[in-house]
């Protein structure tokens, strides 16, 4: 049976690297159906919904989502900020319970890593709680006495889950190495909570070797060493912080992928590049599609096919050359299937 796919161009480059992820996929030869939807600044500005509840119920009914990216232009005004993420991102997120966002980070080439050494790490952020549930508000707003309260909502479930996926991660994995990365010497509540899961579920995978990094220290690391981890676990706000330096150095955010992920499979999986919509390019041939081809891929994998998954990822270690534009950086890898 066939995949039904639905498909999420969004703004920006978002539907011509999409294009270009979907053109490798069909290279693979595995049968997907896929529907569009218009979704994103765009459509907002056209119809002034984001995301209502009638397109979200048919969501639910694919096997997967692909997305490209959301966004207004940079400086535009006609968006309120943070409308797109909340009413389209953390809704699906929240909505589909993808508790996991998974986002691993390889170099180009074995010779491209960060001072001429190879970068193969995932980071699991916890992807429904902390401070991005949305608790807190404001007291006295708009007045010299303001008070502005924003909460991390951390809960013995959502964290169990998410360490619990990290270390079956890690145990499939060479080198079996799981590293938590928090702020417990501050943050003494949720910390502790992460800390003691963490030390509870290691007793369960005895052949996972584990760590621990304060959040601020795993910034240096990431700078300075990044090839001292192989998956880091980690909550919502600092999952989205790390993801962006950690593809900073490992080739650049533009190669990053990600998978939006409801791993008991109750709702569909959304996968997705980390870059944003990039509209001062739009059309020019300069977008790199390796992010959208790389969540592709672990679309693929995560609906089961994972030879046609292992053939993308292989030509992923392949290098176009520099100056190809957005469609030949999409036949090069299509060819190489």
């Amino acid at each position: 049976m066939a995949h039904s796919i639905a498909v999420i161009g969004g703004d920006g480059i978002g539907p011509e690297v999409v294009a270009e992820a979907l053109k490798v996929v069909s290279a693979t030869g595995v049968d997907i159906t896929t529907k569009e939807f218009d979704l994103g600044a765009r459509h907002y500005l056209e119809t002034g919904e984001v995301l209502n509840d009638s397109t979200l119920e048919e969501l639910r009914s694919f096997d997967a989502i692909l997305l490209g990216a959301i966004g207004p232009a940079i400086g535009s005004t006609d968006v309120p900020p943070g409308l797109l993420e909340r009413g389209l991102l953390l809704k699906l997120r929240f909505a589909l319970d993808l508790y996991i966002n998974q986002r691993p980070f390889i170099s180009p080439d074995p010779d491209s890593g960060f001072q001429g050494l190879p970068i193969d790490m995932v980071v699991v952020r916890e992807n429904t709680e902390g401070t991005y549930a949305g608790e807190g508000g404001f007291l006295r707003r708009g007045t010299p006495y303001e008070v502005a309260t924003q909460g991390s909502v951390n809960t013995r479930f959502g964290v169990e889950r998410t360490v619990i996926y990290a270390f079956r991660l890690a145990s499939q994995r060479p080198r079996k190495h799981l590293t938590l990365v928090h702020k417990t010497n501050v943050l003494t509540y949720s910390g502790d909570l992460w800390q003691r899961t963490f030390d509870e579920v290691a007793k369960e995978f005895p052949d996972v070797n584990v760590s621990y990094s304060h959040v601020d220290a795993a910034c240096i690391y990431l700078v300075e060493a990044p090839q001292r981890y192989d998956v880091v676990v980690t909550d919502n706000l600092f999952g989205d912080i790390l993801t962006d330096l950690a593809g900073a150095v490992s080739g650049g955010i533009g190669l990053a992928a990600s998978g939006n992920l409801n791993p008991e499979r109750t709702s569909p999986s959304l996968f997705e590049p980390v870059h944003g919509a990039a509209h001062d390019i739009v059309g020019s041939g300069k977008a790199n599609p390796t992010a959208a081809i790389r969540s592709a891929a672990m679309m693929l994998d995560f609906l089961g096919e994972k030879e046609a998954a292992s053939r993308v990822f292989k030509a992923l270690e392949s290098s176009p050359k520099t100056n190809l534009r957005t469609e030949e950086i999409g036949s090069f890898y299509a060819e190489r299937i």
